[in-house]
């Protein structure tokens, strides 16, 4: 067995602009158990879309970008439903920065010989596969782009402005997360950046220039999220899975507190997730939890305890048809922090 014939079948993305999931929706409105908290979830982000001042930031944990889920991030982007990212490291690098500079994930199999698969140089998800080697070609092009940049520190949001920048006349394939933030200037913040090959990237960077170099300043990071936050007088989430992404965007509420500033919780809040709260993990703590820190509101929240890739694109599809997102203004938050990184419609 070569690498060839493991890597043989591309992962497709699903179109959420291909199909219209509403009657599935409005159906699950008059069902029970995760049909109706899926149709719920629905009906609270087309409240968000539906809300002028409503700024809606997207969390994404997991690895939905790698499994099929990764265009309809990018239409969201793109028709106006979301004015700000909080996401791992991996979402953004790994899978969608990947899949720009020309390379796939490929279906495979959970019941396979992992040593094998190292074997071939094959990093496996689940049942998807990686080629190792191409892998490695996006951490060297994350270094490539660190070495041409300032030396100085950078936040997650504009690093990753950079690599959208890089992505306008390098992508070779243009629906892209990152490249499509980059043009409608909406900032993608990752809290754990290193944690993914823009880590291995910016160790390597960093090991070849000793003395001046870029790295990334979380508390930066931290410190222009809230900064959306306090000017946002509405805010909701949208968050597929949990972990850093999930409570780095609940915890603006609190910080822009400790600044001084007088802010609404999030009022709109929805969390599709398979975590158990039962332990007293932080990526499954529910929203109604969260309300006890101060950073959620009840009103309009709830959780979906579903994998995501099965209930993701009917809610986006729904949310797509339903196109309130039509009238919303766009928010630009990428404007805030200077024309330096600002994105190409500018």
């Amino acid at each position: 067995m070569e690498k060839r014939d493991v890597l043989r079948d591309p992962v497709e993305h699903i179109d959420i602009k291909a199909f219209d999931a509403t009657p599935i929706i409005e159906s699950m409105t008059r069902m029970s158990f995760t049909a109706r908290d899926t149709a719920r979830a629905a009906e609270i982000l087309n409240r968000m879309l539906a809300e002028k001042d409503c700024t809606i930031i997207l969390c994404i944990a997991g690895s939905t970008s790698a499994a099929g889920c990764m265009h309809i991030y990018v239409d969201m982007v793109r028709h106006n439903m979301v004015d700000a990212i909080v996401a791992t490291g991996a979402t953004v690098v790994d899978m969608d920065f990947f899949e720009a500079l020309g390379f796939r994930h490929y279906q495979g199999s959970p019941h396979v010989d992992d040593k094998k698969l190292r074997e071939l140089y094959i990093d496996r998800i689940y049942d998807t596969y990686i080629d190792e080697e191409q892998l490695q070609a996006c951490d060297n092009t994350v270094k490539e782009i660190a070495d041409g940049l300032e030396k100085r520190p950078y936040s997650s949001r504009e690093f990753i402005q950079e690599m959208g920048r890089y992505l306008t006349t390098h992508a070779k394939k243009k629906d892209s997360l990152v490249l499509a933030a980059y043009e409608h200037e909406v900032p993608i913040f990752c809290p754990a950046f290193s944690d993914s090959s823009a880590g291995f990237g910016l160790v390597k960077h960093q090991v070849e220039n000793p003395d001046s170099h870029v790295s990334i300043d979380s508390v930066k990071d931290f410190r222009e999220l809230t900064e959306i936050k306090i000017q946002s007088p509405v805010s909701g989430l949208f968050m597929i899975g949990g972990g850093v992404p999930k409570n780095f965007a609940q915890d603006t509420v609190v910080c822009a507190e400790i600044l001084g500033h007088s802010v609404d919780m999030h009022k709109y809040a929805v969390q599709i997730t398979v975590a158990d709260a039962r332990d007293g993990a932080c990526s499954s703590s529910t929203l109604k939890e969260a309300s006890s820190w101060g950073k959620v509101d009840t009103t309009y929240e709830q959780m979906v305890f579903a994998e995501a890739t099965a209930v993701l694109p009917l809610i986006a599809s729904h949310a797509y048809h339903r196109r309130l997102w039509q009238n919303r203004p766009r928010r630009r938050w990428s404007r805030i922090f200077g024309p330096a990184f600002a994105g190409a419609h500018g």
